[in-house]
């Protein structure tokens, strides 16, 4: 298997199979194979096929040399076919579809030809996450995917990344805001707890650079970009900045978050659960790496990220401050 970077010998790249290449990531994913020329397949469902509203994606995947392969998780035949074309396998299917992954798994053992296969996780590190207790099992189902996958002995990378950059900040991590506050702001707990925000299309770039490099044969590539970690009491004073006023801040307990997350029905809770465990708990940044894994940042330098501070600068552009 090459370095990064390398091709594979024969001169050829890695051919790249992505499973769920019409959702959001997925599609990014998508992009990245393509642009560091991968050759690169879909497995796109059947039914999506005769979609209005995806026959133009789907037409621009093969106008860009994408192959599309019919199938999907419930279909062993159509797994088993489509990995036998293919070297690595990346899954970005939703959250609730984990553990869908487990007839992929058996297909990618029997197959025998797979040398890396990236799980759907994308997210915080299942094995490190302190609040598995009040998830309703959403990093539990992650964890177990990992289990399954080692117990086959396949091999693999673990992409965490813990959140996209659309999830909370466009809100400055204000549960029930599309914006950030122009007025007011909650701060959770201390607020001096850093969480991590990476942007989809850096994420996907750093899973492809993973692909083929031996260093992160069987584990788990972290992404923490300097530019990309803050607290909320950062991010806001990063805000005020950008707006050029300072807001009201309401700081809420870390017992007033967990009553209101208990007192909250799933799954209307789920953003107040995500900020007690990256901002109170500190569930992206409290361990350092071990051995287990690796710095994506410090593996590949070469991978420039969308900072927060950026990603704010376009949200202020649209916001009427």
């Amino acid at each position: 298997m090459a370095m990064v970077g390398e091709e594979k010998a024969g001169g050829s790249r890695s051919k790249v199979l992505v499973i769920g290449a019409t959702g959001r990531f997925g599609q990014e994913l998508v992009k990245a194979s393509l642009a560091a020329g991968h050759p690169t397949y879909a497995l796109v469902r059947e039914p999506t096929f005769s979609r209005a509203d995806a026959s133009l994606l789907l037409r621009s995947f093969s106008a860009s040399g994408v192959t599309l392969l019919k199938g999907s998780l419930q279909d062993f035949p159509s797994l088993l076919e489509a990995l036998k074309q293919v070297d690595v396998v990346i899954c970005a299917v939703p959250s609730s579809q984990v553990l869908e992954q487990k007839l992929l798994i058996r297909a990618i053992k029997q197959a025998g030809c797979i040398e890396r296969f990236i799980p759907s996780e994308f997210g915080a590190d299942p094995d490190k996450v302190q609040t598995v207790e009040m998830d309703h099992d959403f990093y539990k189902k992650k964890a177990e995917i990992r289990r399954c996958i080692e117990k086959e002995g396949i091999p693999h990378t673990y992409i965490s990344c813990n959140f996209f950059q659309r999830y909370l900040l466009p809100s400055l991590i204000q549960p029930g805001l599309k914006t950030p506050p122009t007025d007011k702001v909650k701060i959770f707990g201390s607020g001096n707890v850093k969480a991590v925000f990476v942007k989809e299309s850096d994420v996907a770039t750093f899973t492809i650079c993973a692909i083929d490099d031996t260093r992160t044969l069987n584990k788990v590539l972290y992404l923490r970009p300097s530019g990309n970690a803050y607290s909320q009491n950062e991010l806001t004073e990063i805000w005020e900045v950008k707006m050029g006023k300072k807001l009201e801040k309401i700081h809420v307990t870390e017992e007033q978050l967990l009553k209101s997350i208990h007192e909250t029905p799933f799954p209307s809770n789920i953003d107040l659960f995500f900020i007690y465990s990256a901002f109170v708990k500190g569930d992206h940044t409290y361990f350092s790496i071990d051995s287990s894994g690796l710095d994506g940042s410090e593996l590949y330098p070469h991978v420039r990220c969308t900072t927060v501070s950026e990603f704010l600068d376009m949200l202020s552009e649209r916001t009427s401050i």
